[in-house]
């Protein structure tokens, strides 16, 4: 069975004009400027900006992504150090719960039983 193909119509009223703003240190602001199908700067709909940077890690680069939630590229600037921190504290924090999570399935045998050992339990597994 195929799955659905997926619908690759642009939206004519939803079109941004994508420019990029980098320090080239700390990391890069995208700034989403709205514009009409004609490429026009679309006055009725506010810019969009976008803010990102990496980590290093003991695993490598951990990239940071984070709306910036402004209306001028000076207040993304501004801005851009507090909404990176917050976006760090965030993915550290779902780091953490994922690892919580995986480290509450792992599943132990009961009794200390190991399968196929010729142990008293029978090998069986219990499932909580």
């Amino acid at each position: 069975m195929s799955s659905p193909k997926p619908d690759m119509t642009m939206n004519a009223d939803e079109l941004f004009r994508d420019e990029m703003f980098t320090d080239a240190k700390v990391g890069s602001i995208r700034r989403l400027t709205p514009v009409t199908s004609a490429g026009e700067i679309d006055a009725g709909r506010d810019p969009m900006f976008m803010g990102s940077t990496q980590v290093m890690t003991p695993g490598g680069a951990l990239p940071i992504n984070f709306e910036l939630k402004v209306k001028t590229l000076e207040e993304a600037i501004a801005g851009f150090g507090e909404a990176a921190d917050k976006a760090l504290e965030e993915t550290m924090e779902e780091i953490r719960e994922y690892q919580r999570q995986q480290a509450s399935s792992i599943v132990v045998p009961k009794g200390g039983d190991v399968p196929g050992m010729g142990n008293p339990g029978g090998g069986k597994i219990q499932m909580p």
